[in-house]
Formats: structure tokens, sequence, C-alpha cells
């Protein structure tokens, strides 16, 4: 066991690093490893808990708490948040191919519940009683994930073979990096996507 002394240490140490971090960022207790044992880590972050200086989120993960602008407390960002879960189990995260078809200008719709591509099994995590979905997807589908590559993958995926039309094709392309747009034709790609990528035209 620690002695009072090396607990105390580990405790400073933990405090000191933890007043470095930005507010509403999450982030894992792993991050401490090395400070002390995992015992004494986990007993310097419950202090800090308990005194209000940090707010537990999901299991090994927290931040320090921010003001929101409408509520008392903001909360993480899910995309944040869930890369930090996933990650811990040596897992991949995509984005949902309906957030995908926004962010390429495709779609207004936002879907009610936050959804999210894994490459683990679908279940849903809750952080408070806000819920959030992480579904199972393909290989194919988690090519490049997190990247504008996979955002393009899973936008396209989504859009189907009847949705991806020559506007929707070249409204993706142009959001695409030279380098990007290179990598995606390089992807294991259905045969009907890679022809639609390749037809003349659509630039």
């Amino acid at each position: 066991m620690l002695s009072t002394d090396k607990a105390q240490s580990v405790s400073v140490q933990v405090a000191q690093r933890v007043k470095r971090l930005p507010k509403g960022q999450p982030f894992s207790i792993s991050r401490f490893t090395g400070f002390g044992t995992k015992n004494a880590v986990s007993k310097a972050i419950a202090r800090l808990v308990n005194r209000g200086e940090l707010e537990r989120v999901y299991r090994g993960i927290y931040m320090r708490p921010k003001p929101g602008r409408y509520i008392a407390r903001a909360r993480p960002n899910p995309w944040t948040l869930l890369s930090l879960i996933t990650r811990q189990k040596r897992l991949s995260l995509q984005i949902h191919g309906a957030n995908a078809v926004r962010k390429f200008g495709l779609s207004t719709q936002m879907p009610l519940i936050p959804i999210y591509y894994t490459s683990g099994a679908s279940r849903s995590v809750f952080i408070g009683k806000a819920e959030i979905r992480l579904v199972h997807a393909a290989p194919m589908v988690m090519q490049h994930a997190g990247t504008e590559v996979g955002v393009a993958i899973s936008a396209l995926f989504y859009l189907g073979k009847g949705g991806s039309t020559p506007e929707c094709i070249t409204a993706i392309k142009k959001r695409l990096r030279p380098e990007d747009l290179a990598t995606l034709m390089t992807c294991k790609l259905p045969k009907w996507m890679s022809t639609v990528l390749k037809v003349e035209g659509v630039k």
C-alpha cells in the first residue's frame, strides 16, 4: 500500500493536472496512469468529484464542470465522449449516415436521438437521462472512421444506390480535399458506389 505521504502526493499531482484541463472536455481516468496505483488515482479523482471540481459523466470518464448557456451545466460533446468510450474498448466510431449527409448539405433532418456507427455491438449509452445510440456497422462502412473519408463513405451508404444522384456525388466531391478523394477511390466499396464516383463530369 502507498504511504500517507505518497497517497497525498498522488492526490496533489492529480489535482494540479486536473486544473489545467479545459472545462467541459471529457477525459478518461486512464490519462493519469503513471501518477500512482489505480486505487490511489481513483481515490484522488473521487475526492475531486466530492468537492465539485470534477463531474463523472460515464464509467471511468470525467470532466471539469462548465456552466451552460441555458442550463446549469454544459453536457459533453457526444462525439468526444463516445470516442473515449469506444477507444477504451478498442472499437471504432463512425458518424452515422443521417448526420453525414447533413454535413455535406444534402439534408436538414436531425435524428431525435443521436446515433453513431460502431464496430462493436449495437447498444444505447445513457449520459444522465440523455440516450445516445451506437449501431453496429459492417467493416466496409467503418473504413477510415473519424475522418472526412469516413464521413463520405457513411453518407454514400446512407444515400444508397438510388439516392446517390449526380447532384449528391458532386456535393460530396466538392467538400473533399483532393487527397481525401483519392483515398476514397482506393477504398473497398460496392461496385455501384465506385461507378458513380468515377462518372465523368461529376467532380
